[in-house]
């Protein structure tokens, strides 16, 4: 960073803050031990030889102190845990000494930062990853009722599990034993309980999607194949802006790109490197599937077209061509089919990248 006198790091806990101050003029080292409250450490950095410039890592205490500092009118700059140099051969952590080694990589300038969302934004990314933990839970509570079953030798052989007549004959499943009987009615309570939350998490994100500063983003993604609205809102808020990306950086912020080692004349590749946002990677890999299928364009995503800018919908089409195109090459060469919705994936990024920032007038 150049321009600030303090560079100030920070390591920040639930219930308590190290900081550390280095002074780049004269060299000095100012400590302190602070609570969380915003005002105690506003009032410390107030406190030092300014101008004060401060980092701390993204963690689970989410990015209301950095907003606060901004506030303040204090420089903060939230760095990436997993881009941090880290000294080779260091045996001792300490809260003082992770706050000490961020104040002197931010005053060298090698803290990467990352981008602070809104308060908006941030609250719709809370709603969709809700959303997403709502689908491990009736995961495990539709396993917990068919496993019952199992035990019992009772097997469901009526067609598509999970449809309204497959929900009909669990209800009418009755045992002798009233234990039993009793484990197997908590068992149902349980997934009713969270069909009803998933159902309410829905609706909300249907009105957000519909009428929000993301509905024009998300009328762009859902443009493409395998994009619903539930995708559509998870990408736009999960990314935010997406004009700090571009075609050649959102593979590897997304850690679909492969890992590599290379020294001298030896080349490794590995699989993809996982690195980045979980959340959207999951839903690009699992919107890449649908473009395996021959590509006819259904009712639902031509209705999707038609709000979203005639250029754009023109382009998402071409998209659409271009990833099955690319789904029968790899089926052609007998490409593992994991493997090849990992680079259908990756290249079903790029093209959503190209949906959101493009100009319909240029």
């Amino acid at each position: 960073m150049i321009g600030q006198r303090t560079s100030v790091g920070l390591d920040v806990h639930a219930r308590s803050v190290v900081g550390r101050g280095l002074d780049v003029q004269t060299g000095e080292v100012l400590r302190a031990r602070l609570t969380p409250a915003h005002e105690q450490v506003i009032g410390w950095l107030r406190s030092l030889p300014g101008p004060v410039t401060v980092t701390y890592e993204a963690g689970p205490t989410g990015f209301g102190l950095a907003r606060a500092l901004e506030a303040a009118g204090i420089d903060c700059v939230v760095a990436a845990p997993s881009r941090l140099l880290r000294p080779s051969g260091e045996r001792v952590k300490t809260d003082a000494k992770d706050a000490l080694h961020l104040a002197q990589l931010l005053a060298v300038g090698q803290v990467t930062a990352v981008a602070v969302p809104d308060e908006e934004t941030e609250a719709a990314r809370d709603l969709v990853r809700a959303r997403d933990d709502v689908r491990g839970d009736l995961m495990s509570a539709r396993h917990r009722v068919t496993h019952l079953l199992l035990r019992q030798g009772i097997v469901y052989a009526g067609g598509t599990p999970w449809t309204r007549v497959h929900e009909n004959w669990l209800r009418t499943q009755r045992f002798a034993r009233p234990a039993l009987q009793c484990a197997y009615d908590a068992a149902l309570e349980a997934l009713a309980a969270t069909e009803g939350r998933r159902d309410r998490l829905d609706e909300a994100i249907t009105k957000l999607a519909a009428a929000s500063r993301f509905t024009p983003v998300i009328d762009r993604l859902t443009c493409l194949r395998g994009i619903s609205t539930l995708t559509g809102f998870g990408l736009a808020v999960e990314i935010g802006d997406w004009s700090r990306l571009s075609p050649a950086t959102i593979g590897a912020y997304l850690g679909l790109v492969p890992g590599e080692h290379s020294t001298g004349e030896s080349r490794s590749q590995h699989g993809v490197t996982k690195t980045g946002n979980s959340h959207v990677r999951r839903l690009l890999v699992e919107a890449a599937w649908h473009h395996r299928p021959p590509y006819r364009p259904s009712t639902r995503l031509q209705r999707r077209w038609q709000r979203a800018p005639a250029a754009v919908a023109a382009h998402a089409a071409k998209g659409n061509r271009r990833l099955h195109a690319r789904w029968q090459s790899f089926d052609t060469r007998r490409k593992r089919p994991v493997v090849a919705n990992l680079a259908i994936a990756r290249e079903l990024a790029g093209w959503c990248w190209a949906l959101a920032v493009m100009d319909p007038d240029g």
